[in-house]
């Protein structure tokens, strides 16, 4: 019997959003101040029973994507994004799934991100910033 080869380390979402939110920071303060703009939309955060039902009541919603920048750009309202592990893990739900729908639908770009370096990509596309090459 083979040996089971190990999975490859993948870094969690909170991983890759705070790469990005590192990330958005040091162009914001250097060259980028819109992506200063951007914030988190905590709703995949841990919390017990009551405090839930506090957000909630306040108006949490499932499915509402993880990250906003709202900052109009090419006839945008604003960038929405459903960051995901690097390899997809298990994909958008069908709420996240439908808020995409509906935010596009309503002159968001909305994306979903497997990883940092895609939800960077989208970002400069979003916000028309030139790499060097």
């Amino acid at each position: 019997m083979a040996p089971r080869k190990a999975k490859p380390w993948v870094p969690s979402e909170h991983q890759e959003q705070a790469a990005l939110f590192r990330w958005l920071r040091m162009i914001g303060e250097t060259s980028h101040p819109d992506a200063l703009m951007a914030y988190a939309i905590p709703n995949a955060a841990k919390r017990g029973p009551a405090l839930a039902a506090i957000m909630k009541a306040e108006g949490m919603k499932a499915g509402v994507p993880d990250v906003c920048i709202p900052v109009p750009r090419n006839g945008h309202h604003g960038l929405y994004i459903e960051m995901k592990r690097s390899d997809g893990g298990a994909g958008p739900t069908e709420e996240q799934a439908c808020w995409i729908r509906g935010l596009s639908a309503h002159g968001y770009r909305a994306e979903v991100c497997k990883g940092f370096e895609s939800a960077r990509r989208v970002v400069v596309d979003y916000l028309g910033i030139k790499e060097a090459r």
